[in-house]
């Protein structure tokens, strides 16, 4: 069993871990050789959906497309 006294370091760094994932994501991709670095690269923009709830109901949800600040 694992010791809960140490935070992951990416914690201690103030960052969350979707943060420290992304970062290392964006790192590996910049590290491939063409044509795979060009392929990994187009496969970098994420959609998700944002929906808010007022009085314990959902909004009509937002699509949002955002992709990673270099």
């Amino acid at each position: 069993m694992a010791s809960n006294a140490a935070a992951p370091f990416w914690r201690s760094a103030g960052m969350t871990y979707i943060t420290y994932s992304n970062i290392c994501a964006n790192l590996v991709r910049n590290c491939l050789k063409e044509p795979y670095k060009t392929e990994a690269l187009t496969r970098e923009k994420v959609h998700f959906s944002v929906s808010k709830w007022t009085e314990g109901k959902p909004e009509k949800p937002t699509i949002r497309s955002d992709t990673p600040e270099d």
